[in-house]
């Protein structure tokens, strides 16, 4: 990849966390996004080593979702920062809903924080001396915001373009929303960009924005021909992320969690129609067959 500008520092996280973004003016830095609450520890220590004595003045979210917003809360406690989030969660955030802020909705944790400003579509804002634009990003997250500085071409895109595709379209999984139209135009709206660089949500920056838009728009078209492969798609996901957070999960109590967690239950039920223990053995050969989870006797356990 080429280099991107001095000012930015992206701390690369694995999938459990998203990646964090310090962007350095002066003795100042702006931190974007802050990993799960699992890894809250982890991340005020990271960050407090790349700010080398520097003030952390401000927190900003692209979007809502837990691996993104779940060290708020321990990074303002250690630094005194600001937190922005985008306007479309900004009412869930301060009444701490868990249901809209896809918490209880997909068995995921928070540590309960407030926003003190909103930031729109078409906002501007100086990060790292950089001139940056707020896009609207909707598909993964309805509300979500990405980053531009069309100086350096440079775009943070959350999680709304991956170099192998994109978040889960929750939306249309959960039956609240069109989120394979708005991915669609999302992506549509990327590709008008000038984008040199891609800082993502999760894995590596990249360079190879026509690449990784082809991706996005292959997996777009197979969700759009097939609702049943976006379902799989987000259960594998979910589920492999939650696995990742408590490392193993007994094989008897997988259809149960199934069952009981909203997510899982709805996309079952929208578009597989499988028993919860049909589902949970589907589950699990998937996971051991992609290598991210592997059978311990009477444990499934994340590899």
């Amino acid at each position: 990849m080429s280099r991107l500008p001095e000012s930015l520092h992206v701390l690369e996280r694995g999938w459990l966390s998203s990646n964090n973004i310090l962007l350095f003016e002066g003795d100042r830095a702006i931190l974007v996004d802050t990993g799960y609450v699992s890894h809250a520890e982890q991340t005020v220590a990271l960050v407090r080593s790349a700010l080398d004595g520097r003030r952390l003045t401000d927190i900003v979210n692209t979007h809502s979702h837990s691996d993104h917003i779940g060290g708020n809360a321990a990074v303002q406690r250690a630094f005194g920062c600001r937190i922005t989030v985008p306007a479309g969660m900004h009412d869930a955030v301060q009444q701490w809903d868990e249901n809209a802020l896809l918490l209880s909705v997909a068995g995921q944790a928070g540590d309960r924080f407030t926003a003190d400003t909103k930031a729109h579509p078409g906002d501007t804002r100086e990060m790292g001396g950089l001139h940056w634009e707020a896009l609207a990003a909707p598909g993964h997250d309805m509300d979500a915001l990405m980053y531009f500085n069309r100086d350096h071409g440079v775009l943070i895109s959350g999680d709304a373009l991956w170099r192998d595709g994109f978040g889960i379209l929750f939306a249309d999984v959960l039956g609240t929303g069109d989120g394979l139209g708005e991915a669609r135009r999302t992506l549509d709206a990327i590709a008008r960009l000038p984008v040199r660089h891609v800082i993502p949500g999760h894995g590596a920056p990249f360079d190879e924005v026509d690449e990784a838009l082809a991706a996005a728009y292959a997996r777009l078209r197979a969700f759009e021909e097939d609702g049943s492969r976006m379902a799989r798609n987000a259960i594998r996901g979910c589920v492999t992320f939650s696995l990742l957070d408590m490392r193993r999960i007994a094989l008897a109590d997988l259809p149960g969690w199934l069952d009981r967690t909203p997510l899982f239950r709805i996309a079952n039920d929208r578009f597989l129609h499988e028993t919860p223990e049909r589902l949970a053995d589907w589950l699990v050969d998937s996971l051991v067959k992609a290598g991210v989870a592997r059978r311990e006797g009477d444990w499934l356990v994340a590899a």
